[in-house]
């Protein structure tokens, strides 16, 4: 199955969750699109477990494989599988780009590491899905910095999760941790996820 490329409010809304973690896609219509979205029925076990998979899937932008893939990987870690699967995600340096405030959303921040514009221990990256180490220091190329989008986007932008160290002077971050399970998707019950590969 190829990863997700369609319209991301809707398939927000069809999950009733923010994929993007704005809470906008829901403001106006909270309930599933379509002529029976707001027809109400008790969901399945399964279809709940089903559920809670795709938001996570959707939200980091994943295809199936390569989230079963770092789901499997997350089996063999200490600790428990949710969370430490969740760690994984949240690990990618697409993701860490976006929490930094390079980009808007996750899409757009793969769209800038797979154009090179970032350095992980000065080495260039342009894979999305590269695990960044607590520890390492991302930052952005030289030439990168005068990017239009990059700058607005930094611009004004002071919010950041506690495993992240921002630069403002060098327009670089370093993942200084992983993050506490309390930092990352709240409404999320990963050991619903866990059930689902479990079956």
């Amino acid at each position: 199955m190829a990863r997700y490329t369609g319209p991301v409010w809707k398939k927000s809304r069809r999950l009733r969750f923010s994929t993007l973690e704005t809470g906008k896609e829901l403001g106006k219509r909270p309930y599933p699109p379509g002529q029976h979205g707001q027809r109400r029925g008790k969901p399945s076990e399964y279809a709940t477990q089903l559920h809670e998979k795709q938001k996570v899937r959707y939200t980091y932008g994943l295809n199936e494989r390569q989230f079963k893939k770092t789901f499997r990987e997350a089996m063999t870690l200490e600790g428990r599988t949710g969370e430490n699967f969740l760690f994984l995600l949240e690990s990618r340096l697409d993701n860490l780009v976006f929490r930094a405030g390079f980009a808007r959303t996750r899409r757009q921040a793969r769209q800038l590491v797979t154009h090179g514009h970032f350095r992980v221990d000065g080495r260039k990256v342009d894979i999305p899905s590269y695990r960044v180490r607590p520890g390492q220091k991302v930052t952005l190329r030289d030439r990168s910095k005068e990017v239009t989008l990059i700058k607005n986007n930094l611009e004004g932008n002071d919010d950041f999760p506690g495993y992240i160290d921002y630069d403002a002077e060098n327009q670089a971050f370093t993942y200084t941790r992983l993050p506490e399970r309390s930092e990352i998707l709240s409404d999320i019950k990963e050991n619903l996820i866990v059930e689902f590969y479990s079956r």
